[in-house]
């Protein structure tokens, strides 16, 4: 009697299963993955099934097409039987020096308005003078190093959502907060779900007072053009709107999950007391 074989769905951490997972999350068919790489849709098939194997190349090729973190791209190498290729490097290491020096310089030259460095799960890593400033004016550092510190790093948004980080002087809290809330989420499904990320949005969620307003069903409408964070503790208020860099062909896991974030006045109040706090 014939027998007939049917093949089973690959392993969820496989590389056919990562493969279709960040297809479909980047919004791709198989035919527009296979007409983007120059690769049969045929082959693009066999792969999410098991049916074939990649070579490393091919590994490779496809995560470019599909702009898959680099993090992300070595799971991916290492589900195909394939030894990882991007480094992460810390940032203190000597092969750095010119990473950290153009960090330093563009620290530098925010002053006298805020400016810091975060990685991928917003652990603070450098900031300059005003940055300083800023946090101490909120925050003593002794509740920074009894509340924040982990693994020797602050995490700045357990610092913001914290009754006893900056939650209690943000103004317009909900509205902030929804905002972070859902920066975390887009850049973790961006740049692919890992345990870390979603266990800090979990965290951050476990609050029910910060559950109620990611769930509130409607928001009102913002009449200004950016969305400002408004600080405000005793005579002393402050509004600052944020720009961020990354830092661009980045082959290091370091380098590619750095994000530098600049504050600048919203206001011209915000500027007065600013230059207040810098003279006190």
């Amino acid at each position: 009697m014939q027998q007939h074989t049917h093949a089973s769905n690959p392993p969820l951490d496989s590389f056919g299963r990562l493969l279709k997972q960040w297809r479909s999350q980047r919004g791709f068919s198989q035919l527009d993955l296979a007409v983007t790489s120059q690769v049969s849709q045929r082959h693009i098939s066999f792969l999410e099934s098991g049916r074939a194997k990649p070579s490393r190349e091919m590994v490779l090729q496809l995560a470019e097409v599909l702009e898959i973190p680099l993090r992300q791209q070595n799971l991916m190498l290492t589900a195909a039987g394939f030894a990882p290729v991007h480094t992460e490097t810390d940032l203190s290491a000597p092969e750095m020096t010119s990473i950290r020096k153009a960090l330093d310089f563009m620290l530098r030259q925010q002053e006298p308005y805020p400016a810091i460095v975060v990685d991928r799960y917003w652990n603070l890593l450098l900031t300059n003078q005003a940055a300083n400033r800023l946090l101490s004016a909120f925050i003593s550092p002794e509740e920074l190093q009894a509340h924040f510190y982990r693994d020797g790093k602050v995490n700045l948004m357990r610092a913001m959502f914290h009754p006893q980080g900056f939650r209690p002087f943000v103004v317009n809290w909900d509205d902030f907060s929804v905002h972070l809330l859902q920066r975390l989420q887009r850049e973790a499904i961006a740049e692919g779900e890992s345990e870390q990320s979603q266990a800090l949005l979990t965290e951050l969620m476990s609050d029910p007072g910060i559950a109620g307003v990611w769930h509130a069903a409607a928001r009102a409408a913002q009449n200004t053009v950016l969305l400002t964070v408004h600080l405000k503790r005793g005579d002393l208020e402050l509004q600052f709107f944020s720009t961020i860099a990354t830092l661009g062909t980045a082959y290091d896991i370091t380098l590619q999950e750095l994000r530098i974030e600049c504050l600048f006045p919203a206001n011209d109040q915000t500027e007065h007391h600013w230059q207040q706090l810098l003279k006190s």
